[in-house]
């Protein structure tokens, strides 16, 4: 599909040479935006409001995507950081990347309605990390020190029986007794090639170590790299839509930057610099698991005030995970 677009006051503003402005060729990953979880979530606040009325209250973002939390603020949602934010009597609802066990027993005690919108791929994490701590294995967390997602699996076992490790020089200093049963967990949002290898450092290191069946990753994230890596090469440059707090839209960047490509995280169309466009004849877009796609087609447009642009998708797999809503909500 190719659009065309005269050249506007922004393309003569941004300095661009008419031997710049020549057809723009786009390939757009696919899967991109929304995951399952992520959908989830969003239904989960918006049914809440449905449900008690105005306000919701929303312990942390939702999800890692500032257009969706402002979208949901004016629906009349409250995003706060603690529980203690919340007033008594209020609804509250728990963010997709899950939360410590203190924070729903917390609001249990302050008789609050809460609901849990924690990705149903993590909450299958919390309970792998659970079994593990009940069959007498120290855990090793594969993940990033200070998501959410960490501090919410860390919270779902007693202090002390796991410990996080984000890096191979951190499994290179890991010490445990002779003998000590380990095993190991990862994030769901994280590089699907770091995590490889430092799973691989982890069974090398400690040959007897427990891991589980499936991968954690959730199909989500290894999907949106794996449509990265379909199309870096082919590009001079390329765009990922998401937050810089969005574990895995950081990763999509890094994956098109291993494989040879240049690529820049933006939130909106607007943060686009004309000049990134110079010289480049085609340029890869993806957005991250929270970013929906009306920003992908925002991007789309503020593309066509400089350029004509040839779009094309590229798809490397369909998507169709469905996650049931919590029973409080469900039809």
């Amino acid at each position: 599909m190719t659009t065309t677009a005269p050249t506007s006051p922004a393309a003569a503003q941004s300095g661009l040479a008419q031997t710049d402005l020549a057809p723009l060729k786009l390939l757009i990953a696919a899967p991109r935006g929304f995951c399952a979880g992520v959908d989830r979530a969003i239904e989960i606040v918006e049914r809440a409001l449905d449900r008690f009325g105005q306000p919701v209250f929303v312990r942390h973002e939702i999800v890692h995507n500032r257009f969706v939390v402002d979208g949901l603020k004016a629906k009349g949602a409250v995003f706060v950081e603690e529980l203690d934010e919340v007033p008594d009597g209020a609804p509250v609802v728990f963010s997709a990347h899950g939360v410590p066990k203190v924070v729903p027993a917390a609001a249990t005690e302050r008789g609050l309605d809460w609901l849990d919108a924690t990705c149903p791929l993590v909450s299958k994490v919390h309970r792998q990390a659970e079994r593990q701590v009940e069959a007498g294995r120290h855990i090793l967390f594969v993940g990033h020190k200070g998501h959410p997602e960490v501090i919410g699996t860390m919270g779902q076992v007693p202090e002390g029986s796991i410990t996080l490790v984000e890096t191979l020089d951190d499994v290179a200093a890991l010490d445990f007794p002779a003998g000590t049963a380990l095993s190991f967990l990862t994030q769901t949002t994280l590089s699907v090639d770091d995590t490889r290898e430092i799973v691989a450092t982890l069974r090398t290191r400690f040959p007897d170590i427990s891991g589980p069946r499936a991968e954690d990753i959730c199909y989500a994230t290894s999907n949106r790299q794996t449509a990265v890596k379909s199309i870096a090469a082919r590009c001079q440059l390329l765009l990922v839509i998401g937050a810089p707090n969005s574990s895995n839209s950081l990763r999509l960047v890094e994956v098109a930057e291993r494989e040879g490509t240049p690529a820049r995280l933006i939130q909106r169309g607007s943060e686009i610099d004309p000049s990134w466009l110079v010289g480049v004849e085609t340029l890869g877009l993806t957005a991250g698991a929270s970013a929906p796609e009306v920003l992908v087609r925002e991007v789309v447009d503020r593309l066509r005030e400089w350029r004509t642009v040839d779009e094309e998708t590229v798809t490397t797999t369909v998507e169709n995970m469905v996650f049931k809503l919590p029973r409080q909500l469900a039809d």
